[in-house]
């Protein structure tokens, strides 16, 4: 097999790979229904989860009820409803919504339309969330909390008492971290026993989440769970409208959330086992969330319930701290194990250099030149090939269409030339993976948003808006398409290998500019090492200039 044969076959799989993802768009297309006020106060059907546990409500309303407040620390700003205290809002401080936009990212929002906010609540029998219209109007003693300057953590109360009963509930932030901590306290003063449990869930409004899978990315926007027993598994808004998740967390290990391109929310239930996880949908909004058992508490007595609300980007390292697998919500595909060491090396690479596009330069040289040996086994490979193609024209003249006996004695000369036919194919099968999940690691690493390069380039994760990178890359794939001996005399082929670098260029229009940049500088590198190998076999006389005619 020649190296234009190899382009070719690159070319079909990174085609094929692409039209998987849209393959895989139009298989779970987002609902387009319009929104809906629908509320409920039980769950769909009657169905209670598997622990035995009553139902949480359905709905509470995703606008505001009651007073709100703010919640500023360095990193996020929370508007938190008084009424039932749930998160409605939450902006990214760090993160402007658009390059170069003073405002930030907000990734809770409660606006009409694109409601996807963050619910917590207490039922059972003394529960206080149990309907719609009889959720607790928390005090609280100001309209906005600010973490100063030197400040540490930030607690934010709010108390309701009711039938003698005094419910806490307190957000919990901390500097610099997008994890923040429910922590529920329940004085029972009701002069009999108190029986509550708690419960957190995401809600989205379905109609609110964009397809994410594209030609350009393979991000998925949905719900996702684990378990001790499943580290990670996608469960989409299609799955959540067809079956109601009910899993039993029976060592209180596990968490949801809600993912997208970049960002992620989650609920991390703490020190509950037993816990339940569910899903439903109402109307068009879908919710998954954690139901923690009940407590029963003694008069006089009192009992804790907390949860922790991950809300910000998919950092890693951050997520890996707050709970196990969290970090897995960035989605490097059935290749993970690949791309996640292959962002890990650049984040190290970019430690160094401080600047992300020139780390993808950096990574790319040094993958390239890990693979160095099997490029060298292609390339020689080739050029054995090559060599017997007089003896092969020969064979085939002599032996006419007996395919039985040609096949014998292709394989006998193989053998006697010490020419293994599929060298050049084996190095190309092993190098894909790696190409395909240094594709993902860029393609879902926060850091690259809106991460600024050099000149024009503003961002690592935008197309480049001159189309100066993927005509550069065009360029160099047609440089080393001329640089590769060929011994391919059809037509059609020939014409299939002309057009490929234009439709590749054409492809990586809509490219992020950090994959472009690595495929630029990875065709570079090749062009490199074609040279130098080429040098080498024709000092072995394996490899000619006029081969490259």
């Amino acid at each position: 097999m020649d190296s234009q044969r190899n382009f070719l076959l690159i070319a079909l799989a990174v085609i094929s790979f692409l039209l998987y993802n849209k393959w895989h768009e139009t298989k779970n297309p987002v609902p387009s229904t319009p929104a809906v006020t629908q509320t409920q106060n039980t769950l769909p059907g009657t169905s209670t989860s598997n622990t035995g546990l009553d139902p949480v409500p359905a709905q509470q309303t995703v606008t505001s009820t009651g007073k709100t407040i703010q919640v500023k620390t360095d990193v996020l700003t929370l508007t938190i409803d008084t009424v039932g205290g749930d998160v409605l809002d939450a902006d990214l401080n760090k993160y402007p919504a658009t390059l170069k936009s003073a405002t930030p990212f907000a990734l809770l929002d409660d606006q009409a339309g694109k409601q996807f906010i963050a619910q917590s609540g207490l039922v059972g029998p003394q529960g206080v969330d149990l309907k719609t219209s009889e959720r607790p109007h928390y005090k609280v003693a100001t309209d906005s909390f600010t973490m100063a300057k030197g400040q540490n953590e930030l607690r934010v109360p709010m108390t309701y008492t009711a039938n003698g009963i005094t419910y806490t509930k307190t957000y919990v932030l901390k500097r610099g971290s997008y994890a923040v901590n429910v922590e529920y306290d329940v004085a029972n003063n009701s002069g009999s026993n108190a029986t509550v449990g708690m419960y957190a869930h995401l809600r989205q409004n379905m109609a609110n989440a964009e397809a994410s899978s594209s030609f350009t990315s393979h991000s998925y926007h949905g719900a996702a769970y684990s378990t001790a027993d499943t580290r990670y598994k996608k469960y989409s808004f299609k799955d959540m409208k067809e079956s109601n998740l009910s899993i039993d967390l029976k060592n209180g290990q596990g968490w949801v959330a809600m993912i997208q391109h970049y960002f992620a929310a989650a609920w991390v239930p703490r020190d509950a086992s037993n816990t339940d996880i569910y899903s439903r949908t109402v109307g068009n909004y879908a919710d998954i969330g954690v139901r923690l058992p009940n407590k029963t508490i003694g008069t006089g007595q009192q009992a804790k319930f907390d949860a922790t609300l991950w809300v910000g980007p998919k950092l890693q390292n951050q997520m890996a701290a707050v709970a196990p697998h969290l970090d897995l919500v960035v989605d490097y595909g059935w290749l993970w194990f690949i791309a996640k060491p292959l962002h890990s090396l650049l984040s190290w690479i970019h430690g160094f250099v401080g600047n992300w596009g020139l780390a993808i330069i950096i990574l790319t040289f040094v993958v390239r030149g890990a693979m160095y040996p099997l490029t060298k086994a292609q390339y020689t490979s080739m050029a054995k090939m090559r060599m017997l193609q007089p003896k092969l024209q020969a064979m085939k003249e002599r032996i006419g269409d007996d395919r039985q006996r040609m096949s014998q004695e292709m394989m006998a000369l193989y053998k006697t030339e010490k020419v293994n036919p599929l060298g050049g194919c084996f190095p190309l099968v092993l190098q894909m993976p790696i190409f395909l999940a240094l594709y993902w690691a860029l393609g879902e690493s926060v850091e690259l948003r809106h991460a600024p390069f050099f000149g024009w380039i503003h961002d690592l994760s935008a197309a480049d808006p001159y189309y100066v990178l993927p005509v550069l890359m065009g360029i160099s794939m047609f440089f080393i398409q001329k640089m590769s001996p060929t011994t391919v005399t059809d037509p059609m082929q020939q014409k299939i290998m002309m057009f490929m670098p234009v439709g590749f260029t054409v492809f990586f229009f809509f490219f992020p500019s950090g994959l472009v940049i690595y495929w630029l500088v990875s065709n570079i590198v090749t062009l490199i090492q074609q040279n130098l190998i080429y040098r080498g076999l024709e000092k072995k006389g394996l490899h000619s200039k006029k081969a490259k005619s």
